[in-house]
């Protein structure tokens, strides 16, 4: 079947065409650099025509509070519009765990706008809620470092590589909606601060890493099981130390 890609020249989207190829799909990459833009509409009908299901897993270019809120309201609502007219039968979309328990960040707000649109749109869907990637340990770090300091609230996370991410992706796109959320996380938990800790280390970061109870997640509190999956949450194989170990 035909599937379009919002994103798909992205980290994950990139993952996600190639591994639906292997499977005998079509797969469109659909992007700015490849000429659809979400924001404007410009060639969402050309690329929908003819697909069976669309997957978003495009992020925004500003993760500032307004400007990351208008990203996912406007290219969600033009997307949906064009499936409606391309009568696209599965939306699937990419998102977070814990997004509705992490409302104090603007970037939570909005992820979570985007999923009401789309439970609200009729068009069957499935969301898939991925943990923190891998790939994302110092961006991670980057964002709550003050000095050499990396500053870091209290709670566990359940991190995950970003094939897995794609893979969770995929086998959503090629199954049934589920009009509901599916869960994908890693195969172990960590600490938050020995997760950065693991992370820096074995770049040769040398940050000073402590945990801090006034230090926010993306501006929101995290309590200890914020970010971690559900027990019914599909599992990847690849454990972090093994792919630290593998980008050396």
């Amino acid at each position: 079947m035909k599937v379009v890609v919002i994103g798909g020249t992205g980290l994950i989207g990139s993952k996600l065409v190639r591994r639906l190829v292997e499977q005998g799909h079509e797969a469109v990459a659909a992007a700015p650099s490849t000429g659809v833009d979400t924001l404007t509409g410009e060639g969402l009908a050309e690329a929908l025509a003819g697909a069976t299901v669309v997957v978003d897993v495009s992020n925004s270019p500003s993760f500032e509070d307004q400007a990351v809120m208008d990203f996912f309201r406007v290219s969600t609502a033009n997307l949906l519009k064009a499936e409606a007219e391309a009568d696209v039968r599965h939306h699937v979309a990419l998102s977070v765990v814990g997004t509705d328990r992490l409302l104090g960040s603007g970037y939570f707000r909005a992820k979570q706008a985007q999923e009401e649109l789309i439970e609200a749109s009729g068009i069957p869907y499935s969301i898939v809620h991925a943990t923190q990637f891998f790939e994302f340990a110092k961006g991670l770090a980057d964002g709550v470092t003050v000095g050499d300091t990396v500053r870091l609230p209290a709670g566990r996370i359940q991190p995950m590589v970003s094939d897995d991410v794609a893979a969770a992706v995929a086998r959503a796109a090629v199954g049934a909606p589920v009009n509901g959320v599916v869960e994908a996380g890693g195969p172990e938990s960590f600490e938050l601060e020995e997760f950065i800790r693991m992370g820096l280390t074995a770049q040769g970061d040398p940050r000073k890493i402590v945990t801090d109870p006034q230090a926010t997640y993306w501006g929101a509190e995290l309590q200890e099981d914020t970010l971690l999956p559900g027990p019914d949450a599909e599992l990847g194989e690849v454990r972090f130390a093994d792919w630290l170990a593998g980008q050396k």
